[in-house]
């Protein structure tokens, strides 16, 4: 019993901590379990031991992230999809319907990168004139993003991808190969939804102002020193580059982070051939990196002392008593149901690091594979991402669109709430859940 109350006292304490933005993550992922094992009795050499297990585990997805976001955001740099971009938006021309489709695709396509911050900056200051223009309320645009970034953020350099790795102590390849059909389905439904939001916005008035024959062009400032960095001529080699990426990602032939170190230095090569500039790149780009690969890192340690201090079998024991018998085998499809809410409260670090251990060590005393709990948490949450006020790029977003957190919350959950019950449901149809 006294391990179960450490370890609840434990994950309330990085909950409160995390909620209140009073320290780095990694500070509490790693001091917070270190206190409590030594609470707990264990010896230094012991807590050590811990410790090296779990950050054992990380290392992997870590160089995987480590690489994937310097290579995604060298593309970024470069300008890959820049000019696929430009001709959606102009394609797009006055029609409601295909604005809010297009900007579903340009949102799904900014999100190749898994950075939410990227994807708000790429497709906001793009569209919010053309809403603007066309009636379109802004918080339609937002829904539409949101629900983009939730799909695609299950690849597996996705941050929530890499976190359910980290538990499960799995090759995040691997966890994003089993949930594919799901996010292709998602794309899917993302398009959709932006067709049925267009629908409804012409309903209530939406369209062209009267007296305007076409969408005034709105001329954005573009740093030179960002321009300097842009490679139009490079684009479909670096689109070429990058399919070649996601192709070996599926088949699984070669270990996804390998994939990753010989991508960026290909695209580095070919892209920033002077020294100069390749250091540069390398500065621009490491802090984002190393930030969230620090962070998996100690999340390592976390994970690794709650399994081998016993810690993780204490809680669920205790919240078997609450959970009763008839409902034990559906452990999973209940958590799946709240995990956007439960999400939007705790964040993802809280909701991926704290809350699904003890759903898996409670599903584990009623024969529930952990992989069915965590991809059933993983695609419930994921579409919830963007509303979450503890994650720092959904005022980012916010801002940009110039909309107030709670009526961002208010229109757009409703929406991804019931895309991410219809994935669950998918999932569960096609097998990739199993009752």
């Amino acid at each position: 019993m006294y391990l179960a109350i450490i370890g609840y006292l434990m994950i309330c304490v990085l909950v409160y901590l995390l909620l209140k933005g009073k320290t780095s993550p990694i500070i509490l992922f790693i001091g917070l379990p270190l206190i409590a094992a030594a609470l707990l009795g264990f010896s230094i050499v012991e807590i050590g031991q811990f410790a090296a297990a779990g950050v054992e585990t990380t290392m992997n997805n870590a160089v995987l992230f480590i690489f994937s976001i310097m290579y995604f955001g060298l593309m970024n740099d470069a300008g890959m999809f820049d000019g696929l971009i430009d001709k959606l938006v102009e394609k797009a021309g006055t029609k409601v319907v295909s604005v809010t489709i297009v900007t579903a695709i340009i949102g799904i396509i900014g999100h190749l990168d898994g950075s939410a911050a990227t994807t708000a900056l790429v497709t906001i200051p793009a569209m919010l004139p053309i809403y603007k223009k066309l009636n379109i309320r802004p918080t339609v645009l937002l829904a539409i993003i949101a629900c983009g970034m939730g799909v695609m953020n299950l690849v597996p350099w996705g941050g929530p991808t890499a976190r359910v790795a980290t538990v499960l102590e799995m090759n995040a390849n691997d966890v994003w190969r089993t949930v594919l059909p799901i996010q292709i389905a998602g794309i899917i439904a993302t398009i959709g939804l932006a067709y049925v939001l267009g629908k409804l916005e012409i309903k209530r008035g939406a369209g062209l102002v009267e007296g305007s024959s076409e969408i005034e062009k709105v001329a954005a400032t573009v740093d030179e020193k960002v321009l300097a960095l842009k490679r139009p001529k490079l684009a479909n080699i670096n689109i070429g580059v990058t399919l070649v990426i996601l192709i070996l990602l599926m088949l699984n032939i070669i270990p996804s982070h390998v994939v990753f170190m010989i991508a960026f230095s290909v695209a580095m090569l070919i892209n920033y051939p002077n020294i100069k500039d390749q250091n540069a790149r390398f500065k621009a780009h490491a802090p984002s990196a190393l930030s969230i690969s620090a962070t998996m890192i100690a999340a390592g340690i976390f994970v690794g002392v709650m399994n081998e201090t016993g810690m993780l079998e204490a809680m669920a024991n205790v919240l078997l008593g609450f959970v009763p018998e008839a409902l034990g085998q559906y452990i999973h499809i209940i958590m799946g149901i709240v995990a956007a809410p439960i999400g939007i409260v705790l964040g993802t670090d809280a909701f991926f690091y704290g809350l699904l251990p003890v759903a898996i060590g409670v599903g584990n005393n009623y024969g529930v594979d952990p992989l069915n709990i965590a991809i059933t948490m993983l695609v419930g949450k994921n579409l919830a991402v963007i509303l979450s006020p503890a994650v720092a790029a959904t005022f980012l977003a916010t801002g940009l669109a110039g909309v107030e957190l709670k009526d961002h919350i208010k229109f757009t959950f409703k929406w991804v709430y019931g895309i991410s019950l219809i994935m669950i449901v998918l999932a569960i149809v096609t097998g990739v859940i199993s009752l």
